[in-house]
């Protein structure tokens, strides 16, 4: 169904190309997942299957890309639409309609399809999706999950042979990612659709996979998934805890791994110790009401975070997460309440002070970004915050290596942008660091050294706010956890005690050994010595 022979593109002004060499075969029906570094090429390689690349963002492409047999090279994007379904990363940014039917018939509009085969179409990807429901209702109120799945209803409705999916979870909650993939693995299994996902959380998609294409330096190997993991530096938290201990083949599921773990359990030591005993409170929040006309995002949340704590908020999309994070943060809406940050309220001072006692990475990374270069970037950060020249820049190269200095920040990969903001706002050292959503666009070694910089700021002696829907991350990174749920807190506590007891949240080593574990670094920890490889 896709071919790519020899294919080798570079960027207008690029040192070296970002795929070289690239030889690809993805049959009928095959669900294949994309994986790779931040910035390794996975979206170039995506971009190429619907013409985006080169036709919308320039470079030169060299080599061929087939489509059922014939070449798509010279074709723009909107002769291959009625091919090739694709969905970015973000879903609301592309839709152009505002009600969820229209949007489903909007691509049929643009093939000349008759207006009676436009409604037979919605309705059968209404059905086939699930969202009947949603017909009449704008794209806007959805929650992440639904938006997902509307946006994926509005490429099938042209009855695509192939469906390109570039990070569909990363903004989904547990519950609605795990909803996406079963819809998507539905369509491969009943409509013998060809579906090529990339996806920086393996632990969600590798299950479903067929086959696993991972892309390194410009380079492609596809294979069977638990072939290439062996050796690969992006793998899910089961594949470390395989390699750990030495299972052939490694286990791609929580069942898999459930089924070896016996012998690994008779051999492991004392589970961690509890958490220390909290801190004197760097930000206290009490009573936060945040209100959009008739509409409460956060109904009179507290919210307290210790010097040297790191404290996650989770809950589905939609749950008042972000809205509490910019309410305290004091440049966002605030109803009711008041929040204290070494004896000064955030919201009772000039933006700019702000930040300085909060600093917000927010879940739209980019919009902080408005210079001209990656190196023009840093330098504005270091001035601004009177630190020592080359000290952003050398935050950004332990989030993501290698980014070329003279790149345009528009032009760098979701990772990388998120990577880049990341480092400008913890430049400025602000007391508290607030992250809306950070993980989405790392890989996995981005995550360990973003969790690293997280735990040398507690150990400073700073407080650290995380809004994520990454359980392994907030496994790896939180002392305490509060759940929220149509902005009300539901659940608090120790991280340990707060994600095992939700099926949703747990993480994978905790499926897998128990409530007692939460990562593969304990149980390396807890093992002998001569057990771990």
């Amino acid at each position: 169904m896709i071919a790519f022979d020899e294919v080798t593109f570079w960027y207008d002004g690029a040192a070296r190309p970002t795929l070289a060499g690239v030889d690809l075969s993805i049959d009928e029906g095959e669900l294949v997942l994309v994986s790779g570094r931040t910035g390794s090429g996975k979206s170039t390689l995506l971009g190429m299957l619907n013409g985006l690349v080169p036709h919308f963002t320039g470079g030169t492409l060299a080599g061929d890309v087939r489509i059922d047999g014939a070449s798509i090279v010279a074709r723009p994007p909107r002769e291959l639409a009625h091919l090739v379904g694709y969905v970015a990363q973000d879903p609301l940014s592309g839709f152009v309609a505002d009600v969820v039917e229209e949007e489903l018939a909007y691509g049929m509009e643009h093939l000349g399809l008759d207006p009676q085969t436009m409604r037979r179409r919605v309705e059968e990807t209404l059905d086939l999706l699930g969202i009947a429901d949603l017909r009449r209702r704008s794209v806007r109120s959805l929650s992440g999950g639904q938006q997902q799945r509307v946006a994926i209803g509005s490429v099938l409705t042209m009855h695509p042979r192939v469906l390109v999916l570039d990070e569909p979870t990363s903004a989904l909650d547990p519950t609605a990612a795990e909803d996406v993939l079963a819809t998507i693995a539905r369509l491969v299994d009943d409509l013998a659709l060809t579906v090529v996902v990339a996806e920086h959380r393996m632990e969600r998609v590798v299950p479903f996979a067929d086959r696993l294409a991972l892309v390194e330096d410009g380079r492609v190997r596809i294979g069977d998934p638990a072939d290439l993991l062996v050796d690969s530096p992006v793998a899910p938290p089961l594949v470390h805890l395989g390699r750990l201990v030495g299972w052939t083949p490694l286990p791609l599921s929580v069942r898999e791994a459930r089924r070896r773990v016996k012998p690994l359990a008779s051999r492991l030591g004392l589970p961690p110790a509890p958490a220390a005993p909290r801190r004197p409170a760097a930000l206290e929040a009490r009573g936060i009401t945040v209100r959009y006309g008739s509409f409460t995002a956060v109904d009179g949340v507290d919210l307290s975070v210790g010097h040297g704590e790191v404290v996650a908020l989770m809950g589905r999309n939609g749950s008042g997460k972000s809205s509490l994070l910019w309410a305290v943060q004091g440049t966002g809406d605030r109803t009711t309440g008041v929040v204290d940050v070494d004896g000064v309220d955030p919201g009772d001072v000039r933006p700019a002070e702000a930040r300085m006692l909060v600093g917000l990475v927010p879940q739209t990374a980019a919009d902080l970004l408005y210079l001209e270069t990656v190196d023009r970037e840093c330098a504005a950060a270091d001035d601004q915050s009177g630190v020592a020249r080359g000290t952003c820049r050398a935050l950004l190269e332990r989030l993501a290596p290698a980014i070329p200095g003279g790149r345009h920040p528009r032009d760098l990969s979701e990772g990388q942008k998120l990577a880049l903001v990341l480092a400008v706002v913890l430049t400025a050292q602000p007391a508290v660091v607030a992250l809306d959503e950070p993980t989405r666009g790392l890989d996995y070694p981005g995550k360990a050294a973003l969790a690293q910089i997280l735990h040398d700021l507690a150990a400073d002696g700073r407080g650290v706010v995380v809004s994520s829907h990454d359980v392994e991350f907030v496994a790896a990174v939180a002392d305490t956890v509060v759940v929220l749920a149509e902005g009300e807190v539901v659940s608090s506590g120790p991280v340990r005690t707060v994600l095992a007891e939700s099926p949703a949240f747990a993480p994978q080593v905790s499926k897998v050994l128990g409530p007692d574990w939460l990562t593969v670094d304990e149980v390396a920890a807890a093992l002998p010595a001569e057990v771990v490889r």
